[in-house]
């Protein structure tokens, strides 16, 4: 069905009322929701990735609940304050677990400008196992000694918890939430990407692994160390390039050749 007339005035109106700074944010924050619907991270109408809105207000855009993925665009974007509200007009809300998690990053980790979680299948099946992440492969060297844990409190609608998930995390930039799922942050959409999809990695790589049935090889912890070290040193030397933006473009390029409306 055709937007009618009156439809399209009042998205222009809404687009020219968001400064520019705002509007891009709200551009890669939805190019970021096409990226994950197409890696098969999505979770029907659950899961989130938060950005911090530029400026002096502590708010954050998170996606609007009741859509899919595949339905964000940069302006049906929710703003929200650290309480929750919603700032300014919308038709959407946000889910309350999102922000309750998302919320207590945001409010205790300066760099924590983007935050994302998932509830994919190899990520909640490894958030179930007691051991956690194991260095079976390079791509889990990554978090070698530089991954939190946060024991299962339920579905995430406590304010409480904020205080408690902020002292799990501490000073990582990766987090399993045991029985529940991965979370990554960054100081970009790209930062927080790049760790995602490299713990997604090492969670599959692990099952896989798992699944033949023969006992792991699991390098020395020496060896695990000077891997992650060499893994920090090769991810943060792109030059002009920042953390996982190589990476995180690429794919967008992908989704918008496919359909370019999450920029409207």
């Amino acid at each position: 069905m055709k937007a009618s007339a009156a439809s399209k005035t009042s998205a222009r109106e809404h687009r020219l009322s968001i400064n520019p700074a705002e509007w891009e944010a709200r551009q890669q924050l939805a190019a970021c929701y096409r990226v994950i619907d197409h890696l098969g991270w999505s979770e029907v109408i659950y899961t989130h990735t938060t950005l911090r809105v530029p400026g002096p207000e502590h708010h954050f855009l998170i996606n609007p609940y009741g859509l899919r993925f595949d339905e964000v665009t940069a302006s049906n974007l929710v703003k929200i304050d650290l309480e929750g509200n919603v700032v300014g007009d919308g038709e959407y809300k946000a889910n309350a677990a999102g922000f309750v998690i998302h919320s207590a990053l945001h409010i205790a980790r300066e760099d924590a400008l983007c935050v994302m979680h998932t509830h994919t299948t190899a990520g909640m099946a490894v958030a179930a196992q007691k051991s956690g992440l194991l260095p079976v492969h390079m791509y889990s060297h990554n978090f070698y000694n530089r991954i939190a844990y946060h024991d299962f409190e339920g579905p995430s609608l406590n304010l409480g918890e904020r205080e408690r998930l902020v002292a799990s995390m501490g000073r990582h930039h990766a987090l399993i939430l045991r029985n529940h799922g991965l979370l990554t942050v960054g100081r970009t959409i790209a930062e927080a990407f790049v760790r995602m999809f490299r713990l997604e990695r090492s969670c599959q790589v692990q099952l896989a692994a798992q699944a033949g049935g023969a006992a792991l090889i699991l390098p020395s912890a020496e060896v695990c160390e000077e891997s992650a070290r060499l893994g920090d040193e090769f991810l943060t030397s792109g030059g002009d390039t920042e953390l996982g933006q190589m990476e995180f473009d690429a794919l967008v390029r992908l989704v918008q050749s496919r359909d370019p409306s999450f920029r409207n």
